[in-house]
């Protein structure tokens, strides 16, 4: 198997590289678990700036309902417990980093994948990146920030709409309500967020470390947060309504 999150450390410029593109990136335990590995790997190396992007057609389509529809029922719920405890441990090393942390976004980002750009200061979008939840679809209870990190950053109201109707965000509203702070043209995804990186690591790190301090969310709030998320999942994960949503979305 290939490395499931390319590292890289350049000049103090750490990037990671999602790279599962024949899954669209799709949050599996290993993949997880690789980036959880990348990230305590970064705290130790102590870079200026840390990128965040992806391989393939999707940033990333958020847990692997297959995964969860496939394990017998009476295991569902410890392998909920890893993916999404996993993927909190992800959120709150992004957001404890004591550097600057950028993603480039393109194509889909569904579900708790969304968790990966707003654990992050600075997110740049191509114009086919889009977001959605499917939660009230499939049957789910929201894990990746959605609740714990979403209205902060665009509003509770925009996000419950969001949420509870389903919507698909297109890169031109998440960049218009503040998801995502630059909308740059096809393709530049990548280069536009090497060149912010770049820039972060020429700023002053005691200062860019006090701003970090001062501005990104309370870690101590947001994980208490993220655990709720994750103990409403788990009891969702176990109901006949799970069950249902995602055998009809697997038969879509």
């Amino acid at each position: 198997m290939s490395e499931l999150v390319l590292y890289q450390n350049q000049d103090g410029l750490v990037r990671l590289t999602l790279n599962r593109p024949e899954r669209h990136n799709a949050l599996v335990p290993e993949l997880l678990d690789a980036l959880a590995d990348a990230l305590a790997r970064a705290h130790g190396e102590a870079p200026r700036a840390l990128l965040l992007d992806a391989n393939g057609r999707s940033f990333s389509t958020g847990g692997d309902v297959a995964g969860f529809y496939h394990t017998p029922r009476e295991q569902r719920r410890d392998y909920a417990h890893h993916v999404v405890g996993r993927l909190n441990d992800v959120i709150l090393a992004l957001l404890t980093l004591p550097c600057p942390t950028v993603v480039a976004v393109h194509g889909t980002v569904t579900g708790g994948s969304l968790g990966l750009v707003l654990g992050c200061d600075i997110a740049v979008a191509g114009p086919r990146a889009n977001f959605a939840p499917w939660y009230t679809v499939v049957g789910y209870s929201p894990d990746g920030g959605w609740t714990a990190l979403m209205p902060e950053r665009i509003g509770r109201a925009r996000a419950l709409d969001i949420q509870l109707l389903n919507r698909r965000v297109s890169a031109e509203e998440a960049h218009r309500i503040g998801l995502v702070q630059h909308l740059v043209n096809e393709g530049e995804e990548l280069d536009q967020a090497l060149a912010l990186a770049r820039q972060l690591c020429r700023a002053q790190p005691s200062s860019v470390r006090h701003t970090l301090a001062l501005t990104r969310p309370d870690p101590h709030r947001v994980r208490a947060a993220l655990d709720d998320e994750r103990q409403h999942f788990l009891e969702q994960i176990d109901s006949d309504e799970a069950d249902s949503g995602m055998a009809a979305f697997l038969a879509r």
